[in-house]
């Protein structure tokens, strides 16, 4: 048995379908896992649940309050702030699951929490490279670009709900697929394949594709010839942009790479692989692991795409002192106002629009 999801730690708990047809593996002990992600993973799974709700209400609370004017950047941006609250309201049912190692709240909501986290987490994804493409179509492409000449309501609509449909799909076969069962005289909420192992193979392939390579590819190619123009620019801002760029490329490699090489890995183990009971118990450590680094990537988003432009942290600030007018009375709140051009970045990069014209006299905008 393996899912995607955090309940892949929790069903370890317990033990593993592909083990149980071994006398030998039903004596593997993984306990040492077990009393490890009582205590660790609920504690992580609330800093993150706490620290990720705050950032993206925050982000979704700003483009609903200020950008009248929709457009591709914020939309993405909008979208993505929403997938990672999908995210993280699964959250906390997983930390109680691994708190107690039981599932105590029926089968409807063992259904709908794998639901929340997997939308949230592919349509975090797919909204990640929206924007990039985004970027990349008006940067590289300003004037002969499709995505850059119909960027309407009507086709940001469309991509929306095309994106959604896309993580609904990614995401249907390990939501259908959940059951809720009666372990050792304790319930247990993990995702049961049918017999044999194509549809576990093709999880963690999807997995690994989906999550990792065509992503961090995307981003890749996208921004490094987005980097290309930037570097024809004659502005002083653009070593700013392309160092933005590469964090962004970089966060995502760090915190995503770890967990889809350990889903490699039980992707082997399952195939036959590593099949010994010192790499089971390793694995399902790793795991608790990795998962709990590549889960912190949702409070960082609202860092990386959106907080680190100036604009919208003026917005932010003038948030607080609707809100709290007494605590952040003192900070300033100018807004900048942005003359009427087009920008290649998502909100998040908002601060001030430069046009600048670049070798070879082709306009192009960024922000930073």
């Amino acid at each position: 048995m393996a899912t995607i999801s955090p309940n892949m730690t929790s069903e370890d708990y317990s033990s593993d379908n592909a083990l149980n047809s071994s006398e030998e593996y039903q004596l593997c002990n993984n306990s040492n896992a077990m009393a490890f992600g009582r205590v660790f993973l609920p504690t992580l799974y609330s800093i993150v649940f706490i620290v990720g709700f705050i950032g993206n209400s925050l982000v979704l609370c700003v483009l609903v309050k200020y950008h009248k004017r929709s457009n591709m950047s914020d939309v993405c941006l909008f979208n993505l702030a929403l997938s990672d609250l999908f995210f993280l309201l699964s959250l906390p049912f997983w930390a109680h699951y691994a708190a107690i190692t039981q599932w105590t709240t029926g089968r409807f909501m063992c259904h709908a929490v794998t639901a929340l986290y997997l939308l949230g987490f592919y349509g975090s994804i797919f909204f990640m490279i929206l924007m990039t493409i985004d970027r990349y179509a008006v940067i590289v492409h300003t004037y002969n670009s499709l995505l850059s000449k119909h960027r309407s309501v009507r086709a940001s609509i469309a991509l929306v709900l095309f994106m959604w449909t896309l993580s609904l799909g990614a995401s249907l076969p390990n939501i259908m697929f959940s059951q809720v069962k009666n372990e050792s005289n304790r319930w247990t909420c993990s995702v049961e394949y049918p017999e044999g192992k194509v549809w576990t193979s093709f999880i963690y392939i999807e997995l690994n594709i989906l999550g990792l390579i065509i992503p961090l590819s995307v981003m890749l190619f996208c921004y490094s010839r987005i980097i290309t123009i930037l570097m024809t620019m004659k502005s002083k801002k653009k070593h700013n942009a392309i160092r933005l760029l590469l964090v962004l490329v970089s966060v995502f490699f760090i915190f995503w790479t770890p967990y889809n090489i350990v889903i490699f890995l039980r992707f082997l183990h399952q195939l036959g692989y590593m099949n010994t009971c010192q790499w089971y118990k390793d694995l399902n450590m790793a795991m608790q692991w990795v998962e709990s680094i590549a889960f912190t990537h949702c409070c960082l988003n609202p860092i990386i795409y959106a907080f680190v432009g100036q604009r919208f942290r003026n917005l932010f600030l003038k948030i607080l002192r609707e809100w709290f007018p007494l605590c952040f009375s003192q900070c300033p709140t100018g807004i900048i106002q942005l003359p009427e051009t087009r920008n290649f970045s998502s909100s998040s990069m908002i601060s001030s629009t430069k046009t600048v014209r670049p070798k070879g006299g082709k306009r192009a905008t960024f922000e930073m």
